[in-house]
């Protein structure tokens, strides 16, 4: 019998079905993890009610996950089983909502002894999120974080920078040497401040599109990465570009569909960090996510907010994550 079990999504708009799932041996650079703590994004509730995915029917949530090494494939030398560890993963064998998962020891950072499980499954899919957006060529092309201190004239826009993908991509911007300005509510500011934004500016603000411009203009700006990807976003940047004269360089995290001449946003996706760039992912995960999370570069922000234990729980983290939460991440301990 398997000693791994998974929540299922089976069918569209289904809600999870806890069962068996395979028990996995790592290959060659592979490592085993068991499960600690799980984090909710907002996929893992988009995902299951989209007709679009029936193909992929029957499979296994989850991007943000923590736990322990249970086992090493042949060459993976940097991890030893017990060592508490957070990794970038996929879907199926890598998915993180199982009690066993797969990772890429090249995609996994070691938890230092002052971060909780519950804390560290947080990050994960954000700091891939956010390192694909700004350093990718194909996308913003931004310096590679550093752990020793620069500074540069270069100045990004975060727009959304107190949710979870925002809060990763202040950290990684402010490590790399930009000037971060941020948009978030006048409740988050502190928050965002603490992340080692520049300046931040509330988006409700009337006068928002012109201090925004204030921030911008007359220096070395350098692009947008637009952490929320929806309409409520998009019109306002759009606005910006044209009074910068755009256009401009833009990442969102979801696709636009209403793109112009000047406002055509890349579409930011982690993916190829695992394929095309994975040299690109290595140094951030491998060099920069271990140094900063001791160091307090790279903070495990959000804080969780723990919904409860066990997979069966999976559903109601899923479920408050959908209702939203503000400058917080939904957690279910393992």
């Amino acid at each position: 019998m398997s000693k791994n079990r998974a929540a299922w999504i089976i069918t569209p708009g289904k809600v999870f079905s806890i069962s068996a799932a395979p028990t996995y041996k790592p290959k060659a650079g592979e490592v085993l993890i068991k499960t600690a703590a799980v984090a909710m994004n907002p996929i893992d509730w988009k995902k299951p009610d989209a007709s679009t995915y029936s193909n992929l029917y029957p499979f296994i949530l989850g991007r943000n996950t923590a736990g322990t090494v249970e086992d090493v494939g042949r060459g993976a030398t940097r991890f030893y089983r017990g060592q508490r560890v957070m990794p970038k993963t996929g879907y199926y064998a890598n998915s993180a909502f199982q009690l066993y998962s797969l990772a890429s020891e090249r995609f996994i950072a070691v938890i230092p002894d002052s971060i909780s499980f519950e804390k560290a499954a947080v990050l994960p899919l954000s700091i891939s999120t956010a390192a694909a957006g700004l350093y990718l060529p194909e996308n913003l092309n931004l310096p590679l974080p550093s752990t020793t201190s620069r500074a540069s004239p270069k100045a990004l826009l975060i727009w959304g920078g107190a949710s979870s993908v925002g809060s990763t991509t202040i950290q990684l911007a402010a490590a790399s040497g930009l000037k971060v300005v941020i948009t978030a509510s006048s409740a988050n500011h502190e928050y965002v401040r603490s992340l080692g934004a520049s300046a931040v500016l509330d988006y409700r603000s009337p006068s928002l599109i012109v201090d925004l411009l204030s921030e911008l203009k007359g220096g070395d700006f350098v692009g947008i990465y637009d952490a929320i990807g929806e309409e409520q976003s998009f019109a306002p940047l759009k606005e910006i570009v044209r009074q910068l004269h755009g256009p401009a360089n833009i990442l969102s995290t979801l696709p636009c569909d209403s793109q112009t001449d000047e406002f055509r946003p890349s579409f930011g996706t982690s993916d190829p960090l695992l394929r095309i760039h994975d040299k690109i992912g290595e140094a951030v995960w491998g060099f920069f996510v271990p140094k900063g999370l001791v160091n307090g570069q790279l903070k495990p922000k959000p804080d969780p907010l723990v919904v409860g234990h066990g997979l069966e729980m999976n559903q109601t983290g899923v479920d408050r994550q959908k209702e939203g939460v503000s400058a917080k991440r939904i957690v279910v301990t393992i």
